[in-house]
């Protein structure tokens, strides 16, 4: 699926697919393309090359029919002059032909949100916990959250986390981006990258740590005679403590051993290995990748 806004912008050449009743993350730096893939899967946008479907259904020909079936969080929100959130919430039942308030209602108690409130008077953070009622009270088997969490405390990003989580449990499908890279680590099932609207890298978080082909250690040492004749190898060093006689290295698998033979004949004081995160392995691919602007 192709759009091209022209001078470098848009998204070009993705292909990807995501699995009924799983949770997938889409990360990228501002002006990756997030919101713009997100956008076509609503159906507010066209693809100009390829197709763009949920359900088996093209999200530009039947997105009337789709949003039925969708979940929605955009990543800017704007309401429409209609009084309270709960005139809101009311709006959004009629359209969608739902029967009662009472999972709306569950929701702002989760989220301690005031829903009497004019939504034009709503700090940025009642707006996004509005936004988030909205999304999940029709109970949908799809959901699109473009950047879920903004304006949210730690407090109610962690509410939002495990809601999501649980709807996963439940057979949702969750499409979702962030920036918060320990967000899409907690919660998804797999995360891919973004990178001048290219995808260059699709990872599960399953197999994140598992597939480090360089690991980092941080190491101490008794003395600073073991310390120094330790610095004398050719380990690649990425941070040191001369006055705690401490060193971080990266090191690839293969040398592992080596590095045991080396420490093995010096006064160690603890050594740690320190788990690669989704955020580490992002700047890893990041960096690595050659995709320049179109």
């Amino acid at each position: 699926m192709t759009k091209d806004f022209k001078g470098g912008r848009g998204i070009f050449d993705i292909d990807l697919s995501v699995h009924e009743g799983e949770i997938f993350g889409l990360v990228g730096i501002n002006g990756s393309g997030k919101t713009t893939m997100i956008r076509h899967l609503m159906g507010f946008l066209r693809p100009q090359h390829g197709r763009c479907q949920i359900m088996r259904r093209d999200c530009w020909q039947q997105a009337a029919r789709l949003k039925n079936a969708i979940g929605y969080i955009p990543g800017e929100i704007s309401f429409p002059e209609v009084g309270s959130g709960i005139d809101f919430f009311k709006l959004q039942a009629a359209y969608r032909e739902a029967r009662n308030m009472k999972r709306a209602e569950k929701l702002c108690e989760r989220f301690n949100l005031d829903a009497s409130a004019n939504l034009r008077r709503m700090s940025k953070g009642m707006k996004q916990k509005t936004a988030i009622v909205t999304a999940f009270m029709s109970d949908p088997k799809i959901l699109l959250l473009d950047e879920g969490t903004t304006g949210l405390d730690p407090l109610m990003q962690k509410v939002f986390t495990d809601l999501v989580k649980e709807e996963r449990h439940r057979g949702k499908t969750v499409f979702m981006s962030s920036h918060m890279f320990d967000e899409l680590e907690n919660s998804c099932d797999r995360v891919a990258f973004l990178k001048n609207g290219h995808l260059i890298d699709i990872v599960e978080l399953s197999q994140l740590r598992g597939n480090e082909r360089v690991k980092e250690y941080k190491l101490g040492f008794a003395n600073n005679q073991d310390f120094r004749s330790f610095l004398e190898h050719r380990f690649k060093v990425v941070a040191r403590h001369d006055e705690h006689c401490q060193a971080t290295i990266d090191i690839p698998d293969e040398d592992i051993n080596e590095l045991f033979r080396v420490l093995a004949v010096r006064n160690v004081s603890y050594i740690t290995q320190k788990p690669q995160t989704l955020e580490s392995y992002f700047k890893e691919k990041y960096n690595a990748s050659e995709v320049a602007w179109s």
